[in-house]
């Protein structure tokens, strides 16, 4: 019977990793990808509950954010942060004022200005959707080792900054450089057995 939970959609097959990879490099790669599969599937979760999409969600955590650090935000605020277009930050905003999550105020010194603020019922709704999850999270990290938690810090440090490089600006289309797949060394994940 094939399951779809976030640790049978990546196995240990490593992917489109050759026999040649370190089989430890490998496990933790794909314990990376699980992780995020989890990721993914809660934040689908939260999404579904709230009944909002990734853009929504993201606005109230920047909102929710800057309100715990006394900080104004206005759209061009949100619209830099969320990195979407001016007219596309207006409908969201809109349409977070329409649903009720989020509020127009004046600013308090530019007559013209308006900051948005995230209501109290929102506030509310994002706290009892996300704390515990956050409290398993922080439970969870807490348990490791000084040593452990710097690793992992460390780790994912590392992995974001290899992440962030753009392999496409100075590659050759036509070759395939180190640490790229080969087509023929793609393996697709099993859903199932």
């Amino acid at each position: 019977m094939a399951t779809n939970t976030p640790a049978a959609l990546y196995d240990a097959t490593g992917y489109w990793y050759t026999s040649s990879s370190e089989e430890r490099g490998v496990e933790v790669l794909n314990a990376l990808r699980r992780y995020r599969a989890a990721e993914s599937a809660m934040r689908k979760r939260t999404r579904d509950s709230m009944g909002m999409g990734d853009t929504d969600l993201a606005a109230l955590r920047f909102l929710v954010r800057a309100s715990r650090r006394g900080e104004d935000v206005n759209a061009k605020d949100l619209a830099t942060h969320l990195g979407i277009t001016s007219a596309s930050t207006s409908v969201l905003i809109t349409r977070l004022v329409g649903s009720g999550h989020l509020q127009r105020n004046p600013h308090p010194t530019d007559r013209r200005g308006v900051l948005l603020t995230v209501t109290t019922d929102s506030h509310v709704e994002v706290r009892s959707t996300l704390s515990a999850m956050h409290q398993r999270m922080i439970t969870t990290a807490e348990a490791m080792t000084a040593d452990e938690q710097a690793a992992v810090a460390s780790f994912l440090d590392a992995m974001s900054e290899a992440l962030s490089l753009d392999d496409h600006d100075d590659a050759d289309p036509g070759s395939a450089t180190q640490g790229e797949p080969a087509e023929e060394a793609r393996v697709t994940p099993q859903h199932g057995s």
